[in-house]
Formats: C-alpha cells, sequence, structure tokens
C-alpha cells in the first residue's frame, strides 16, 4: 500500500499531486467501482472522498463515504466482510477509480450475495441472479 500520511495534511494546505489528479465532482465525490481479484466481478459501486481515498490506501481495507450517513465507513466494519486491498486504479478521465479486492468471506452485498449487481434484466423484467450466501441476519444480527 502506499504511505500517504506524510503527504496528506489536516490544516488545509495543499493536498499531493496523486490525491489532486483525481477529479472529483462538486460534492467532493468520486464513483468508486470494486472488483474481486478472483472472480473479476464488480462487487459494488461506492462513492469515497478524500479522506475515504486516504483511508483505503494508508490502512490497505476499503473504506468508502456513505452518502446516507455523512461518514466514512470501513467495508465489513458491521458484516465483517471486508475488502483488502490488492489494487487501486484511476481511470482515463481521472473521474472514477477501480478498487482491486480480496473479498473476505465472499460476500460483498448487504443481501448476503457475492455482487451487488445481481439482478438482470430479462424480457422487460428484472430478475434475481445470484443465491443469498449468507443470511443478513447472520451478518448483522437485529440490524437487519
Amino acid at each position: 500500500m502506499v504511505n500517504t500520511s506524510e503527504n496528506t495534511k489536516s490544516d488545509g494546505q495543499a493536498q499531493p499531486e496523486w490525491l489532486e489528479r483525481v477529479a472529483w465532482n462538486e460534492q467532493g465525490l468520486v464513483p468508486a467501482i470494486t472488483q474481486s481479484v478472483d472472480t473479476q466481478r464488480v462487487l459494488t459501486l461506492a462513492w469515497m472522498n478524500r479522506d475515504a481515498l486516504v483511508a483505503t490506501l494508508d490502512s490497505g481495507f476499503a473504506t468508502y463515504w456513505s452518502r446516507s450517513r455523512g461518514k466514512l465507513w470501513r467495508k465489513g466494519e458491521s458484516s465483517g466482510n471486508v475488502q483488502r486491498i490488492v489494487e487501486v486504479c484511476l481511470d482515463c478521465d481521472n473521474d472514477a477509480v477501480l478498487l482491486r479486492v480480496e473479498q473476505v468471506g465472499g460476500v460483498a452485498c448487504h443481501t448476503g450475495r457475492e455482487s451487488c449487481f445481481f439482478q438482470v434484466y430479462d424480457n422487460g423484467r428484472w430478475v434475481t441472479r445470484d443465491p443469498v450466501i449468507v443470511d443478513p441476519k447472520d451478518m448483522y444480527g437485529l440490524h437487519e
């Protein structure tokens, strides 16, 4: 992982070049596509702000910005299904990141499936393709 702590300043000073190179949107966010290195499957799409990207690179685990909660969250902090970073890539327009991860536990979706993309368009309707691997009640207890 990249050591970012010596380059990041919390006092409002200039950010490091690698962080400024990201084309953050008006809300200071960038979409983060997460892909399994084992299955090559897209697991989820989430959002990152600068702090989330720095935390991801510093810790080696996927950390996102929760728009609904207005705070950082490390994937798996409630479920245990953490995403260990293998590689972080920036796209050609600098406006999306790809996290290539080892998905611990094999479940990335809060529904208990491998991927959040389990609904497939089929002849005018959305069909659920993937089975539930882990019952969400077992991951979240009373939270689900």
